[in-house]
């Protein structure tokens, strides 16, 4: 889900976003394909891994978490938009994972049962940013990867919804951070650039040798 809702974060209001857009949202970015093929190359799943694509929309990373697993490995994609799956379904995605109804803030997953998230422009969207990544936390394991991703840098996305640029924006490295770091992540590399967004975070094994909490 690349692009941010023009209102509140919460489930109700990001399906009422993307409910309507979702026919023809592959035909509004038609490019995009190339871009999350690297950014998934760059979060490196190994063959027989298991994987979510959280808030995967219509699935197009979902071909490459595939084939970065292979067969043997598992592929999750999550959202909480029916009409966005129902578009994944469409494009024959379901072929490449499992698709679930589900909302970030509470997956029906078990504890540290995954390798890797992969998250496009899912951070603009979360309602409770800091708890929301403490779940994706909680289903990897320690020394698990996270991408959080976008097609395009913050600069040319600010552009293309006519705004400037703030610092409190959570996607900022200043900010980012210290967010990552309070839920279970540490923030590994950072790009920043008129052509993507990626940030590459691991899952830190908790004080007490435990996995983060249920939020």
């Amino acid at each position: 889900m690349p692009h941010e809702p023009s209102r509140g974060n919460g489930a109700a209001d990001v399906r009422d976003f993307f409910t309507p857009r979702a026919a023809d949202w592959d035909s509004r970015f038609p490019d995009d394909g190339p871009a999350y093929a690297a950014a998934v190359a760059d979060l490196g799943p190994r063959p027989g891994g298991a994987v979510l694509d959280a808030g995967c929309g219509t699935g197009r990373a979902l071909p490459a978490l595939r084939a970065a697993v292979g067969p043997e490995g598992t592929v999750l994609g999550v959202d909480l938009t029916p009409a966005m799956l129902d578009a994944a379904v469409r494009e024959g995605r379901d072929g490449f994972a499992g698709l679930v109804l589900a909302d970030v803030a509470r997956l029906p997953l078990r504890d540290g049962c995954l390798d890797a998230v992969f998250a496009a422009g899912l951070i603009s969207h979360l309602s409770d940013p800091g708890a929301n990544l403490r779940e994706l936390a909680r289903v990897v394991r320690p020394g698990g990867r996270l991408a959080l991703f976008h097609p395009v840098g913050r600069a040319a996305l600010a552009a293309r919804h006519g705004r400037a640029l703030t610092s409190d924006d959570l996607r900022a490295e200043p900010q980012l951070r210290p967010l990552l770091a309070g839920a279970g992540w540490r923030l590994e590399s950072y790009a920043d650039e008129d052509t993507r967004f990626l940030a590459l975070a691991v899952r830190e094994t908790d004080q007490a040798g435990g996995r983060a909490d249920r939020s």
